[in-house]
């Protein structure tokens, strides 16, 4: 039956990407992703601020030093005269002066004069109060005629109301100066009809210009203004907004408002007034393009669509702010020279804890206007600033139908590797555009969303597929272990007990499992297969040691798997074979031998101890299942062969060959009795660090060549001389030449895998090539291993079969001496005549390639 169509991996990525898209729009998860990637990518930039930049900051040490706050504004006003000294570039002060200062003294002052006034002017206009009513004093009412009554005490009390009077003391400071900026507030929000109050001459000269389509996008509105009193307002450079737009959702401030509308008018933040101040540019040249930038001379500051910019923080350097700031009571106190701050942008505000709102950005916590204000201002200057492009919702929407195409169409084609891959390699490449544009380009993508997208479809999708394709498994895997059980009982009834072992062990364990390996196990039994049931008995071990009496059945099973010989074709038995009683095992037969034990496994057959009862002799048995080697119609060509090359080798009578006792066959295995030996072959010492010493080499290989020289006068050829075949009894320094013949057996013929024995990398060419060959062929093949034994290594190696007997046949081998440096050069030569290609430059008989080592021997 066909899937019902929402299990389909299609609509799987489909929903996924519907639900993804109304988790975007309707609520502010991936927008909460995109900020979080951002405030990762400034955290990744590095910047240097602009060193004219200098805070001096209204810090917890100037509160206990000065007094607690407000300060009065004799205070600014003495710290700005000092300062105006020093010749800075800019003073800006994020201190709001929108109150008059006026204490209870001044008031009742100020009544005072009135008073006096009135009775001693006739009434006349108090200047004092007209002074206070922000109108100018008329100075014949400040000084009064000398010859007027009291005119000194009234002298006194105007003189006293003037010194009270901080805010025009202030006022006349910024006057001097002419360089301080002072902030006001733009509340944000739109306005509904005409503003409460005329807006000040004094803020309309920071108006600034504006070009451009408003459709484009007109700056962030303001419905109120709260402004410095006139006394103070009027005599500063000019006044900015400090107006910050905190992250909504979070109240992470990562923009500035650079301009804000009030009503039909525009106004810049204070760091803009600033940056542009500083470049001896006026606010009215300021020009505000729509949506687009804001124009500061020769900077162009690029804008998001609100005139606002992402502002770049600085990391702080070793523990430091990343902009200088000095305590406001060392440099009153001169503890810091008012000189440091010459051609400076001096910027002033409260830093200490509760004198005021603090904010949060992507860098830091706590952060103080006057701090984010420097910020602002060296990001301006600098020009380091984020921009993300108008195109970059597009792009951003772009790459979402891209990843959904691929989440929804190509995904589920995928095999689950490749998709793993691809998919890794998706959004690597989307976070390191992200970061990578933001360090290098200082430029934001709103690249997360796509990639939380492909994330998250990928998971869905795997997932899903996982789990449906784990429910199929186990489905097929209980099918499966269904038919490998039935399987396994028919083969077992039809007597292909091995075929049976094979599907029962592809289904799981239990004990209903183990049940049936058991009976199994006893059917081999009942075939005398005690090897093949050792198998199955361990195959229930491994899951339940405790099984029944397995360990007693194991033990049994093992015993006799070690003392019976298993017959040739068919898998027969050797019928000499008896079980006593009490379980006992009658050693069995081959011919007139015992066999003891198994001693290995050869390239033709096995190799067991045997031993003639009649005379006590241990020989070592070497068995050949003809019948599973040959075909039926080359078998009695082989078995005549064999039984003449064993007659043959029989006939050799020296002390480095291996004597053969006896030659028969039994139950279609053919076995030759030898010459037991307690020596190893020489397979080992033909690695590097296992080598021997080279005169017991040389000796070694001496022995060997003259074994050989007596076989060739015999007309016999070994034709598979190798380590392998050369049995050495070390303590003894005993050398004896094994398998004489064994290849002759088979040197027209094949075996079942398709491979002529004998072994190519230490054939000779002729032999490779399939010409007559003699004696001197196993003189190249005793070279072959004479350069093994001295450098560790075979003078041919190839990467197959052709590659290596294209080597023997027309390529040279590497000089040994490269190899092993210790070679006496009388060996390398000897080396270089036995592996001579052609069969006339070689050795021509073992006597003289033994006579030639003894010789290099003699010398060494």
């Amino acid at each position: 039956m066909k899937a019902a169509f929402w299990k389909a991996d299609w609509f799987v990525g489909t929903a996924v990407v519907v639900l993804f898209a109304l988790a975007g729009i309707g609520t502010n998860l991936l927008a909460s992703l995109e900020r979080a990637a951002y405030d990762g990518g400034v955290r990744m930039t590095s910047r240097t601020p602009n060193d004219r930049i200098a805070i001096v900051a209204i810090d917890q040490q100037s509160l206990d030093n000065i007094g607690r706050w407000p300060w009065s504004r004799d205070v600014h006003a003495e710290f700005l005269d000092k300062l105006a000294a020093a010749k800075p570039k800019l003073v800006v002060s994020t201190v709001f002066f929108t109150e008059p200062q006026e204490d209870k003294g001044t008031a009742a002052l100020r009544e005072l004069a009135k008073a006096y006034r009135q009775q001693h002017a006739n009434q006349a206009p108090d200047p004092i109060m007209a002074m206070a009513d922000g109108a100018p004093p008329d100075p014949a009412l400040v000084a009064p005629p000398v010859d007027a009554p009291a005119d000194k005490f009234g002298a006194l009390l105007d003189a006293a109301v003037a010194r009270l009077d901080f805010d025009t003391q202030l006022g006349n400071t910024l006057a001097r100066s002419g360089n301080v900026l002072l902030p006001m507030l733009l509340e944000p929000g739109e306005p509904q009809g005409n503003p409460d109050a005329d807006t000040p001459a004094f803020i309309q000269k920071s108006e600034l210009e504006s070009s451009g389509d408003p459709a484009a996008g007109l700056p962030v509105p303001s419905l109120r203004m709260i402004s410095p009193i006139a006394k103070i307002g009027e005599k500063a450079a000019g006044v900015g907004h400090l107006t910050v737009l905190p992250d909504p959702a979070d109240g992470v401030v990562r923009e500035e408002p650079l301009v804000i509308r009030y009503y039909d008018q525009f106004y810049p933040s204070l760091s803009l007034l600033a940056a542009a101040k500083s470049l001896n540019i006026p606010a009215n040249k300021v020009v505000v393009k729509l949506g687009e930038s804001v124009q500061v001379g020769g900077l162009n500051v690029r804008t998001q669509p609100y005139s606002t910019f992402h502002t770049y923080y600085y990391r702080d350097v070793n523990g430091k702010p990343a902009i200088p700031v000095d305590s406001f009571y060392d440099v009153a106190s001169g503890k810091i020279p008012f000189d440091k701050y010459k051609d400076k942008i001096v910027l002033i505000g409260p830093t200490a804890s509760g004198l005021g709102t603090t904010m949060v950005t992507p860098l830091a916590a706590g952060v103080s206007p006057v701090v984010m204000l420097a910020h602002n201002v060296s990001s301006i200057l600098q020009q380091d600033y984020f921009t993300a492009p108008g195109w970059s919702l597009w792009l951003k929407l772009a790459l979402c139908a891209l990843v959904a195409a691929y989440l929804i169409a190509l995904l589920p084609r995928l095999k689950a590797g490749q998709a793993a891959v691809i998919t890794a390699v998706l959004f690597v490449v989307l976070l390191a555009a992200h970061f990578g544009l933001m360090t290098t380009k200082l430029l934001w993508l709103e690249l997360m969303t796509p990639a939380a997208l492909l994330v998250v479809g990928h998971l869905v999708l795997t997932t899903k597929r996982f789990l449906i394709t784990e429910r199929g498994m186990e489905a097929s895997e209980m099918s499966a272990a269904e038919s490998n059980r039935m399987l396994g009982l028919a083969f077992q009834g039809q007597g292909q007990l091995d075929m049976a072992f094979d599907k029962f062990r592809k289904a799981p364990m239990d004990d209903g499992m183990a049940d049936l390996l058991y009976n199994l196990a006893l059917d081999f039994e009942r075939k005398r297969q005690f090897n093949k049931a050792e198998s199955v008995y361990q195959h229930i071990a491994a899951y339940n040691p405790k099984f029944k009496d397995i360990d007693q059945k194991l033990n049994r099973a093992k015993q006799m798997a070690e003392t019976v010989i298993l017959g040739g074709a068919g898998g027969r038995t050797n019928a000499s074979t008896l079980v006593l009683e009490g379980g006992a095992v009658e050693k069995p037969m081959l011919g007139r031998y015992q066999v003891e034990k198994e001693l290995g496994k050869g390239a033709m057959g096995v190799v067991y101890l045997g031993k003639d009862p009649k005379i006590g002799r241990v020989v070592a048995i070497k068995t050949m299942a003809l019948s599973q080697e040959f075909e039926a119609d080359e078998l009695e060509e082989a078995r005549t062969r064999f039984f003449r090359e064993a007659e043959t080798a029989g006939r050799l009578n020296h002390p480095n060959i291996v004597t053969i006792y006896d030659a028969g066959e039994e139950h279609d295995l053919a076995y030759i009795a030898m010459e037991f030996l307690k020596g190893k072959d020489l397979a080992p010492h033909t690695k590097p660090g296992q080598l021997l010493p080279l005169p017991e080499v040389m000796q070694i290989i001496a022995e060997v060549a003259d074994a050989l020289d007596y076989a060739h006068k015999q007309h016999v050829a070994h034709r598979d001389i190798k380590p392998a075949n050369i049995m050495y009894e070390h303590d003894a320094k005993v050398v004896k030449v094994t398998d004489f013949g064994i290849a002759r057996i088979t040197d027209s013929s094949k075996t079942k895998t398709g491979m002529v024995l004998g072994t190519p990398s230490y054939m000779s060419p002729e032999q490779l090539s399939g010409k007559k060959i003699d004696g001197r062929s196993d003189l190249f093949s005793l070279g072959v291993m004479l350069y093994q034994m001295s450098v560790g290594m075979l003078p041919f190696q190839g990467e197959s079969m052709a590659e290596l007997m294209y080597r023997i046949a027309n390529e040279a081998y590497r000089n040994p001496a490269e190899i092993n440096p210790k070679l006496p050069p009388c060996l390398v030569a000897v080396i270089d005549k036995a592996l001579q290609k052609n069969m006339e430059a070689r050795f021509q008989t073992g006597a003289e390639f033994a006579e030639a080592l003894r010789q290099c021997k003699a010398t060494l």
